[in-house]
């Protein structure tokens, strides 16, 4: 993820910040499910304050381009969950779920194979 500040340019610093991640994300360049960094992190990199990158983030997940999943950090979103996407998603959790009880496996260990495999 490249992010440039401009501190000569009339439009705010969080705005910035904002409006480059969600045209990456738009664009591919930051494709779904794709972790960003930190507000601390960010806003060190980029010399701002945490609560500037805090007020983009926020604006970034309420126009539904990230979420943040507690600890584990902001990602994201998937553009676009279709009917059909949602249903081949069900159809393969139900497959995997099948498999897993099959094999005798715990959810938690379900859950937690899940986990590390996603990027």
């Amino acid at each position: 993820m490249r992010i440039v500040i401009d501190p000569d340019a009339s439009e705010p610093p969080y705005e910035q910040v904002r409006r480059q991640i969600a045209s990456q994300a738009a664009d591919g360049v930051l494709g779904p499910g794709t972790r960003i960094p930190t507000v601390r992190a960010l806003a060190e990199d980029l010399g701002l304050a945490v609560n500037t990158v805090a007020k983009a983030y926020r604006a970034l997940e309420t126009e539904g381009v990230v979420e943040t999943l507690g600890r584990r950090g902001t990602f994201i979103r998937s553009s676009v969950l279709t009917e059909d996407v949602a249903r081949a998603a069900g159809d393969a959790a139900d497959a995997y779920v099948g498999e897993l009880r099959r094999l005798g496996l715990a959810r938690t260990e379900a859950v937690r194979l899940v986990e590390d495999r996603w990027p």
